[in-house]
């Protein structure tokens, strides 16, 4: 399988075992990503150079653990707008974006409008959170929450062709 990621630029197995290899560590040095991909070093670095630059290649992160970071509970959170404007999602976008707690927000088809995904502390913040932020937030109308009790899986991997 080939994805075009640039004009006249496909995407080559060579570039899906890089990709493959960064999700799994993207702590590897350009020498051992080279090692790991079959290539040397110096054309290793710039197909990763050019999957950054074409945007394949978003960031690199570090993975936190939410219980040692005070931040155990995972909430979602559904919720439906009360008027629907090109302004009012503007208004609602903007907002969101600066509450710390909410990780995710997507706009969804639907019943609702949103979906939130947040971590907090406890179901006190977690009260907080819903009454004193979201429900305040521009056209809100209506909420749907799922507390989590177990998380089975999590992972930002993306599925790869081989």
């Amino acid at each position: 399988m080939r994805t075009q990621y640039r004009a006249g630029r496909e995407l080559d197995r060579i570039d899906y075992k890089i990709l493959r290899a960064l999700q799994g560590n993207a702590r590897l040095s350009i020498t051992e990503l080279a090692e790991r991909v079959g290539l040397t070093a110096t054309p290793c670095a710039e197909r990763v150079k050019r999957l950054e630059e074409t945007g394949v290649i978003l960031g690199y992160h570090a993975r936190l653990c939410p219980q040692k970071l005070d931040a155990p509970l995972l909430v979602f959170v559904e919720l439906k707008l009360s008027q629907k404007s090109a302004q009012i999602f503007d208004e609602f976008r903007r907002t969101v974006g600066t509450i710390g707690e909410v990780l995710e927000c997507h706009l969804i088809a639907g019943d609702f409008d949103y979906l939130l995904k947040a971590r907090l502390p406890d179901m006190t913040h977690y009260r907080r959170l819903l009454g004193d932020i979201l429900l305040r937030l521009p056209g809100a109308a209506e909420s749907r929450s799922y507390i989590v009790m177990e998380e089975v899986k999590e992972t930002l991997n993306l599925p790869l062709p081989d």
